[in-house]
């Protein structure tokens, strides 16, 4: 007979599989939930900084802080070392040229300076007789041509007078040549000593030329040698002010050593300091401009420093015609340095945003303004106002600027 087969209780293998298949739906839906949930950042509108994208002019400028300086320093460079005695003028005060700004005293240069006059001065005496006696030599030379002179005009008027004798026979043909020969050897004894006188006066006038530049020379070595002395009174070399002065009454100062400075304030220029980032495009000639009591001053790169420290390069500013009034060493202004003409872009108003970003995307509002998503966009140049847009966003579309770090990792922010 037929036996009745029963069931078996228990789970089947297709039920584990649909248990399974319900766990996953339900977990993919539950991950679907909360994940939308943590991309999303709930903010307070009234609390963001919302700009909008306009199409307008780019100006191509960086704004750097400027500090006049004169335009020309003079260092103050010690010619000789001392002690300091007396320091007559400070530092900021308005000199004269040949004000003494600080005195000195070197006791062994005034001997040393003692002795060298000495040796000079006896060394220029020496010069001066070794020239009187050439002059005397000369002097006696001339001397001795004229007694020649004499003699030849005696010894001719007696060649004539017994040149007549003879032929007449009143005197011996001996007693006519004695008086012949005497005559023409004075006349070639006479013709051999002014030779030998006109090689002597020009040697002597040779010596005398290299004697009186000795002379001069020795003269000036003197002047020098007691300008060492005037050196220890320390003058200024111009009209100026008075910068730094870094002396004390008792202080020993070598010489070479720098003391101070003093600056000319007849023309300034302004010194400025420019990121790093800037250097390849800041060059000499660029325009800057500033603003002073409502009016506008016009300035040019002059020069332009190839040493980078802490991140910045200096660079030094003209001004390009008029300059403000009452300028003084020390001020500062906030100057536009140009780097380039103005040209048509998307303009997006500075923000937070870029250090968080750094440019590379941004939150854009939706159209209805509920929201706003994330979305990459391409930035270039920018001013101290507006970042060049140049790619990802269209002229009226509206971003949140302010600093994303408090969003976290979140793809869309709403709005309460």
């Amino acid at each position: 007979m037929d036996r009745k087969i029963e069931k078996k209780k228990g789970l089947k293998a297709k039920h584990i599989y649909i248990v399974i298949a319900i766990i996953l739906v339900f977990g993919l839906s539950m991950k679907m939930i909360f994940g939308a949930q943590s991309s999303t950042f709930r903010a307070d509108e009234d609390k963001l900084n919302i700009a909008e994208v306009t199409s307008g002019s780019f100006k191509d400028y960086i704004s750097i802080i400027g500090m006049v300086e004169p335009k020309t320093t003079i260092y103050l460079d010690l010619e000789e070392g001392g002690k300091v005695v007396e320091k007559l003028i400070d530092e900021g005060e308005t000199v004269k040229k040949g004000d003494v700004i600080v005195k000195l005293v070197n006791n062994d240069l005034k001997l040393q300076i003692l002795n060298t006059e000495s040796s000079l001065a006896y060394q220029s005496n020496e010069l001066r007789n070794t020239l009187i006696s050439m002059e005397q030599q000369k002097i006696n030379n001339l001397q001795q041509l004229l007694s020649i002179d004499t003699d030849i005009i005696r010894l001719k008027r007696r060649y004539e007078q017994n040149l007549k004798l003879y032929e007449k026979g009143f005197i011996s043909k001996e007693d006519y040549l004695i008086s012949k020969e005497n005559y023409e050897f004075s006349r070639r004894d006479r013709d051999l000593r002014y030779q030998r006188m006109v090689q002597d006066s020009i040697f002597r006038e040779n010596q005398k030329l290299q004697m009186n530049s000795s002379l001069k020379n020795m003269q000036q070595n003197l002047e020098m040698v007691r300008q060492r002395l005037e050196n220890l009174n320390i003058k200024a070399p111009a009209d100026g002010q008075l910068g730094s002065l870094e002396v004390e009454i008792g202080q020993s100062i070598n010489r070479g050593q720098r003391i101070g400075q003093l600056h000319i304030l007849n023309d300034f220029k302004i010194v400025a300091e420019v990121d790093e980032h800037y250097i390849d495009r800041v060059r000499r000639g660029l325009s800057g401009s500033f603003t002073r009591n409502d009016k506008s001053y016009h300035q040019v790169t002059k020069k332009v420093y190839p040493e980078v420290r802490d991140g910045r390069f200096k660079v030094d500013l003209i001004f390009d015609g008029e300059s403000p009034e009452k300028l003084r060493t020390g001020q500062t202004y906030h100057i536009k340095l140009e780097l380039g003409q103005p040209v048509d872009a998307l303009l997006l108003p500075r923000g937070g945003f870029f250090q968080s970003t750094g440019g590379q995307w941004v939150f854009v509002l939706d159209e209805s303004g509920d929201f706003a998503t994330k979305r990459n966009i391409k930035i270039g140049r920018q001013n101290s106002q507006y970042f060049e847009v140049l790619e990802g966003l269209d002229a009226g579309e509206k971003v949140i600027t302010n600093n994303y770090d408090n969003f976290g990792d979140n793809d869309r922010i709403e709005f309460k």
